[in-house]
């Protein structure tokens, strides 16, 4: 933490910027953790829930029903919408085979869902990929602007390069501690998703073979 006061105090406004930005990024990324952990957590309770309330209904309006009190996050329900609600008459959506006009339905209700599921992985991905390097050109500037600051005051010796030199390394390593844990939880969403996905499929494939 001292080191990295020093190289607040020391940078110059290219330096202070960057150090904005990684902050900006943590703070967002970790912002985005918290509240899709939370999300996908009930979203998978839900999922285990919902279907099996639906499922054990004695009829259709009843499962409808008895689905609507448990899907907090909306991840059964548009599935439920899109398999008995008819489209519009005098449109294309309603012209064709019935199968084939539910399979539509159930598949793009299927997308809609899972792109809500995904809200945020992109920012996560972009963290991860971008704030090493972002570190990397504050190191860089920092010691730029060190080595130039020290050879204006004319005494360019170890002793005087080492510090600046090593208070700017605090700029990579926090790149690298805002970066770790957006990518970590990319990958461990990206597998919630995932197995959410792979129950939605299986859950609009059997209710497809219901209502036919």
């Amino acid at each position: 933490m001292g080191g990295f006061l020093q190289f607040w105090a020391q940078s110059d406004g290219v330096g202070r910027t960057v150090a904005l930005v990684l902050l900006a990024m943590s703070v967002s990324a970790w912002v985005l953790i918290f509240w899709k952990g939370w999300q996908l957590r009930r979203a998978r309770l839900d999922l285990a829930q919902g279907m099996s309330a639906f499922w054990n209904a004695p009829s259709l309006d009843e499962g409808r029903t008895t689905v609507a009190r448990i899907d907090r996050e909306g991840v059964l329900a548009p599935l439920l919408q899109a398999a008995t609600e008819a489209p519009a008459a005098q449109t294309l959506a309603a012209q064709g085979d019935r199968d084939s006009q539910l399979t539509r339905r159930l598949r793009d209700a299927l997308h809609r869902i899972v792109q809500q599921l995904q809200y945020g992985q992109v920012l996560l991905a972009s963290v991860g990929s971008t704030a090493p390097f972002v570190g990397l050109f504050g190191t860089v500037w920092g010691i730029y602007h060190a080595l130039e600051s020290i050879s204006a005051a004319g005494n360019l010796t170890i002793d005087r390069v080492a510090g600046p030199v090593g208070e700017a390394l605090v700029m990579t390593a926090a790149g690298l501690a805002v970066a770790i844990p957006a990518v970590l939880a990319y990958n461990v969403f990206g597998k919630r998703i995932g197995a959410c996905e792979a129950e939605l499929e299986g859950f609009a494939h059997d209710l497809r073979e219901f209502l036919e």
